[in-house]
């Protein structure tokens, strides 16, 4: 998984909290993290439907929809793509000992396995939204560095 995957779930964690449209440069600032960076990662929640941008005076990036319609796996698959984390390449074929194709009439174990492991952990984050990171930062962060965070994004 890519580090963009982390600053997305970040971003959209903040874009989940802010009133108004929240500029890339602030969003970038506010993580410490290279702001052509974060615009790649920016553009790729835009693509997929997860935020959107504004131009103007007070532009910046907002969620397209309600943080609880947003889950952990949308944000995984809209920087990463939904392509499985595993891919088999029917190793058992190949090398002095190769498994002739006709005999491989069942699916490789560890392919099956891994495959098994992928589902879960999709799973795992799709069950997952925005809205429930955003209640989890709230309950365990302290109140006046939250205020103050809320104050800067908004200054």
């Amino acid at each position: 998984m890519s580090g963009g995957v982390e600053w997305g779930l970040h971003c959209c964690v903040v874009l989940c909290g802010a009133g108004e449209p929240v500029p890339a440069a602030k969003l970038a600032k506010l993580h410490d993290v290279s702001p052509s960076y974060l615009a790649k990662q920016l553009q790729l929640l835009s693509k997929a439907g997860l935020v959107r941008s504004t131009q103007g005076q007070s532009g910046g990036y907002r969620l397209t929809r309600d943080a609880a319609e947003i889950t952990m796996l949308d944000v995984v698959e809209a920087i990463d793509g939904p392509q499985p984390a595993f891919r088999c390449t029917e190793v058992r074929r190949r090398g002095p000992m190769a498994v002739p194709p006709e005999r491989c009439a069942t699916p490789c174990p560890i392919a099956r396995v891994m495959d098994s492991a992928d589902r879960a952990w999709r799973e795992s984050l799709r069950v997952v939204t925005i809205a429930d990171l955003a209640a989890e930062v709230d309950t365990t962060t302290p109140r006046e560095l939250l205020d103050r965070a809320r104050a800067w994004l908004s200054a």
